[in-house]
């Protein structure tokens, strides 16, 4: 019965680690004022009738601080990139010159810095929620696995064991949008 319990903190651990992977990626979505690659990574481009993502239509480069340009592998791409960034409501407008796209990106006002944060946070509120999903599913079959015969006293422990890496996860989404924040309020 114990193998079973352990198995059971491996999955909660990997949703865990699943949840905080997520969080990542969509903090990496959130601009900062600068250009950075990943905030156009999530846009699919309509590519002869299949949707696909952008890298793999264009070469995403940083010209300098505030200005991202793409490069499509094909001239008749540009207008379906640009239709793709338009519907991706990104806040940029692309301009583009007949061989490339470039997003000049704005410098942040003081509210729009203070809306990202909040959105920051919000997405480590989600994350939060679903580790404290995974703590109550290994909870849950903690209680059963001490119902069917496992001792109340090591159940006690396991669910110790649990309630100290939900903290640790929780402290790491902290850490993370914490993280996001600074890099949000540096100008």
């Amino acid at each position: 019965m114990d193998a079973e319990i352990q198995e059971y903190f491996e999955l909660t651990e990997s949703e865990m680690d699943a949840s905080i992977d997520h969080l990542k990626r969509e903090l990496m979505k959130i601009s900062t004022g600068k250009a950075n690659p990943n905030m156009v990574s999530g846009i699919l481009v309509s590519y002869y009738g299949s949707e696909t993502p952008l890298n793999q239509v264009a070469n995403v480069t940083v010209a300098d601080s505030r200005t991202l340009t793409i490069q499509p592998w094909e001239k008749s791409m540009i207008a379906p990139i640009e239709k793709a960034i338009f519907e991706a409501n990104l806040g940029v407008t692309p301009q583009n010159d007949g061989e490339l796209v470039r997003l000049s990106i704005p410098p942040l006002t003081e509210d729009r810095r203070k809306q990202l944060a909040k959105q920051a946070k919000d997405q480590g509120e989600d994350t939060k929620v679903s580790i404290r999903n995974a703590r109550r599913d290994l909870m849950n079959e903690i209680k059963k696995a001490v119902k069917d015969g496992y001792p109340e006293d090591a159940g006690k422990r396991k669910e110790d064991e649990a309630e100290s890496l939900t903290k640790k996860y929780v402290g790491r989404v902290d850490e993370l949008v914490k993280n996001k924040e600074e890099d949000i309020f540096t100008i």
